[in-house]
């Protein structure tokens, strides 16, 4: 279990992470999401005891990560993936790292064919791609068996085989009971990964929710609803209290129902004997919901619109 407790961290005048304050519960996969320059790189590193805070402290099943014994068995991260020496083989460098906690080489071995390194473990890992080297940076944090395992956008660089790897090995770490916090900027990504959410944004906590709630604030609360008796059925709801009736002029069978949930909106049809082609509660996307939710943490946003940028030519 991971627990931030009141972090905070400046740097000269400015205040990079604010009075920050969750928990990351083992048994499920948490999302670690925030705009670019919201602090998440820095509480990451706070978490691992890589930078000192300024107040505030975090703990790592209970002790602080310079406390433990054998940190590689208690937490394994992958911060930068790159933070190899080149020159050693994918091997050696596991070799290496195991060698600092007398972990065993079959362990090694496990790990290569874990992440699928297998065929290039002998070869320089400066020579490695992208996808390749977030392999690496994976076994590497998996190399001590961790309770607890953070990752840093660990599916950069990966194919669509390679983006379903980490998804269904993170979703498994989880279901053995360890806990895994993960940061990513892919939305959709995270909407297939992860069951709860830590959003934050300008340093400060927005949002510690599961993902379903997080949507769910972010939605408008309607209904679409398809049938080919559009205009009787827009009548009766139209005439009830408080509902907000629209029709699609580009799809007459369509009608967007705001104040009535989905259930009010059945039994009324039925009660008339009306047909329903559709009956969809509008829920919004993850990424509708981050952007919404984030607009006001944005540290770099544009103010030209690609349009914009494409000027036709004087005449």
């Amino acid at each position: 279990m991971i627990e931030a407790v009141g972090l905070t961290k400046r740097y000269g005048p400015k205040t990079a992470v604010q009075d920050l304050s969750f928990s990351v519960r083992p048994g499920i996969v948490t999302g670690f999401l925030g705009p670019n320059g919201a602090g998440k790189s820095t509480t990451m590193r706070m978490l691992l005891g890589l930078d000192t805070p300024s107040s505030g402290h975090a703990v790592v099943n209970g002790r602080r990560y310079a406390e433990h014994a054998a940190p590689l068995r208690e937490v394994g991260a992958m911060l930068e993936a790159r933070a190899i020496h080149t020159g050693r083989s994918a091997y050696n460098h596991l070799l290496a790292l195991a060698a600092t906690h007398a972990i065993p080489r079959a362990r090694v071995e496990e790990v290569i064919d874990l992440v699928g390194l297998r065929e290039v473990a002998r070869r320089r890992a400066g020579g490695f791609s992208l996808g390749m080297g977030q392999r690496l940076g994976i076994a590497s944090a998996l190399l001590g068996d961790p309770a607890t395992v953070i990752l840093d956008e660990p599916v950069n660089g990966l194919d669509p085989e390679g983006i379903l790897w980490i998804r269904n090995l993170l979703k498994s770490l989880a279901s053995e009971g360890r806990t895994v916090l993960v940061s990513s900027h892919l939305m959709s990504e995270m909407a297939l990964t992860a069951e709860h959410l830590i959003v934050i944004g300008r340093g400060k906590l927005i949002a510690d929710t599961s993902v379903a709630d997080f949507t769910r604030s972010a939605s408008q609360g309607g209904v679409l609803v398809r049938t080919p008796d559009s205009v009787r059925l827009g009548e009766l709801l139209g005439a009830l209290p408080e509902v907000t009736v629209r029709s699609d002029d580009s799809d007459v069978q369509l009608l967007t129902v705001e104040g009535a949930p989905s259930e009010r909106i059945g039994r009324l049809a039925a009660e008339h004997g009306l047909v329903l082609f559709e009956l969809t509660p509008q829920q919004a996307s993850l990424e509708e919901a981050f952007m919404e939710l984030t607009k006001d943490s944005v540290e770099y946003e544009a103010v030209v619109t690609p349009s914009e940028l494409v000027k036709e030519p004087a005449a």
